[in-house]
C-alpha cells in the first residue's frame, strides 16, 4: 500500500488503509465513504443521527459488496462533532476499533440562506458549530494520533462560497472563508510531520443540505446561481478524490469553480461588478411584480 498523500494521482489507485469521514452520512460525505470502500478502506464514518448512519452504512456495504475483503470494515459512530468531548470519546473509539486513520475527511457543515439582519445570534452561533467546530474539533483529536504516526492526510470541505462571498450567506461564507484559514494554518505546522492538508471547495451540489438550502435563499440569490452547474455528489466526490494526495491545497470539483477562483483572484472587482448587476437585476424584477396597493 503506497502510503496515502505522498504519490498523487495514485490516490484512486491505491486507496487509504483507514479513513475517517466526519458528516459521512449524506451528501457529499458519504460519497466519499462509498468510493474510498469501494477501493478497499476500511471507513468509520461520524454523524448525529442513528438511523441515518444506519442506512449510510448499508449503502457502503451494498457498494463494496462484490470486492470486500473478509477484513474490510465499515463502521459508523453516533457524533455531533461540534461537542468537542463527544469527539474526544467517539474518534479514540474509532481509533481502538481500526486504528489512526490515514485520510481524515471533516464534510459535516449546512447553511440556512437569508439577508444578514435576519440572522439572529443562536443562527449565527449555530452556522459555525455546524461549519467551524465540525472540522477544529476532529482535527484537534486526530493529529496527536497522526503526528506520532509520521503520516496522514486532512481534508476539510469548505465552498466555493468560502472563496467568493456571496448574497445571502454572510454567517456561511465566514464560516467557509474560515475554514479555509485555519487548513492554510495547519498545513504549514503538520507539513514536517508529513502530514498534508487540502481544502474541497465545492460548487452547488445535489444533496440534502442544498435542497433544505433553496427553502430559504433570498431571491437575489437564487438569481446569483442561477447560471451555475448543480453536480452530484458522486461528481464531487469522484473529482475530489482525484485531486487528494496532490500539490493542489484548494481542490475545485469542476472547471467553472476553478474558473471563479481565478476571476476571484486575478479580477476582483470584475467579479463583484458582475454580481451586483444579477442582485440589482434580480431586485428590479421582483419590485415590478410585487403586487401594488
Amino acid at each position: 500500500m503506497a502510503r496515502f498523500g505522498r504519490f498523487g494521482e495514485m490516490m484512486m489507485k491505491s486507496a487509504a488503509k483507514t479513513v475517517f469521514i466526519v458528516g459521512g452520512s449524506s451528501g457529499i460525505g458519504l460519497e466519499m465513504a462509498k468510493q474510498l470502500a469501494a477501493k478497499g478502506s476500511n471507513v468509520a464514518i461520524f454523524a448525529r443521527r442513528k438511523e441515518a448512519l444506519e442506512a449510510a452504512c448499508a449503502e457502503i456495504s451494498q457498494a463494496v459488496k462484490k470486492r470486500k475483503s473478509a477484513d474490510q470494515k465499515v463502521l459508523s459512530y453516533v457524533l455531533d462533532a461540534a461537542d468537542r468531548d463527544a469527539a474526544e470519546r467517539q474518534l479514540n473509539l474509532a481509533i481502538a476499533d481500526l486504528g489512526v486513520p490515514d485520510l481524515l475527511i471533516n464534510s459535516a457543515g449546512g447553511a440556512v440562506p437569508q439577508e444578514f439582519e435576519k440572522i439572529t445570534a443562536d443562527d449565527f452561533l449555530r452556522t459555525l458549530q455546524v461549519n467551524i467546530f465540525t472540522a477544529w474539533n476532529p482535527c484537534q483529536v486526530l493529529v496527536p494520533h497522526m503526528k506520532r504516526a509520521g503520516r496522514g492526510t486532512i481534508v476539510n470541505v469548505s465552498s466555493v462560497a468560502g472563496v467568493v462571498g456571496t448574497y445571502g450567506y454572510t454567517d456561511y461564507s465566514l464560516a467557509k472563508f474560515g475554514i479555509i484559514g485555519f487548513s492554510e494554518a495547519l498545513r504549514g505546522e503538520l507539513h514536517p510531520y508529513g502530514i498534508q492538508v487540502h481544502v474541497v471547495c465545492p460548487p452547488d451540489t445535489q444533496t440534502p443540505g442544498f435542497d433544505n438550502e433553496n427553502l430559504t435563499k433570498p431571491p437575489e440569490t437564487v438569481a446569483l446561481s442561477a447560471g451555475a452547474k448543480l453536480m452530484s455528489a458522486e461528481a464531487v466526490a469522484r473529482a475530489s478524490l482525484k485531486q487528494i494526495g496532490t500539490k493542489r491545497f484548494l481542490i475545485f470539483a469542476n472547471r467553472e469553480s476553478r474558473g471563479i477562483d481565478l476571476a476571484r483572484r486575478l479580477a476582483p472587482a470584475v467579479v463583484r461588478d458582475q454580481m451586483d448587476k444579477i442582485v440589482a437585476k434580480s431586485r428590479s424584477k421582483n419590485k415590478s411584480q410585487a403586487p401594488k396597493g
